[in-house]
């Protein structure tokens, strides 16, 4: 299928197939889409944590309100922010980028020290909010992948983030649950909005041209 059939296939699958498991394959292609993501400055500032083990899901599961996805699908996504955005974190990306592009430049440094005072200057929840949005990227990425796979995937606000970020031990490693992405595949015939056709405005209505 091409791209716009695939975005007309894919829905936020409300009833999976606990039998079906994605393949690894698949979820590796899926997480290296996502990595190779656009972030602001190139600072890619979250991470993703991939969750397979069922009592960890299950857990989840109870934190996401019971939503059934969490466990009937075979991966869980769990899209996790810097909590604050610090010298130390943006000179690694900035060396990383250096290491990868042959040295660094004086516009590079320029614009790294630019964006430390700036950063800096902000209070943490700020940056955690901005660092949120980079996720969010990630994430639609992350679902076009995933349609490309012919995989379902229900992306998830629906929890509590200080349940997450306690049962997956976010807070040692500064990061703050944003978002979950169940991974798996549509159950035929039991979820009841498997048939029902996607509803989006009209091009004409929501496209807005300025010319």
């Amino acid at each position: 299928m091409n791209l716009i059939d695939l975005m007309k296939w894919r829905y936020a699958t409300k009833k999976m197939d606990p039998s079906k498991a994605v393949p690894q394959d698949k979820v590796d292609r899926i997480v290296e889409t996502t990595r190779l993501s656009a972030s602001s400055s190139g600072l890619q500032p979250y991470d993703v944590l991939v969750v397979t083990n069922p009592e960890v899901r299950q857990k989840l599961q109870a934190a996401a309100y019971n939503q059934a996805q969490v466990t009937e699908g075979s991966h869980v996504l769990v899209f996790a922010a810097w909590d604050n955005y610090t010298r130390e974190r943006i000179m690694d990306m900035f060396n990383l980028m250096a290491k990868e592009r042959g040295g660094e430049t004086e516009a590079s440094i320029a614009y790294r020290d630019r964006l430390i005072d700036s950063s800096l200057a902000r209070d943490a929840q700020k940056n955690f909010e901005h660092a949120a949005r980079q996720a969010y990227i990630g994430l639609g990425t992350a679902m076009i992948a995933a349609a490309a796979e012919g995989v379902d995937a229900t992306p998830m606000e629906g929890f509590d983030p200080a349940k997450v970020d306690e049962i997956l031990g976010l807070s040692a490693k500064g990061l703050r649950s944003v978002i979950l992405l169940p991974l798996g595949y549509r159950e035929t015939g039991k979820d009841w909005l498997e048939k029902l056709p996607k509803v989006r405005r009209a091009t004409a209505d929501w496209a807005i041209e300025v010319k």
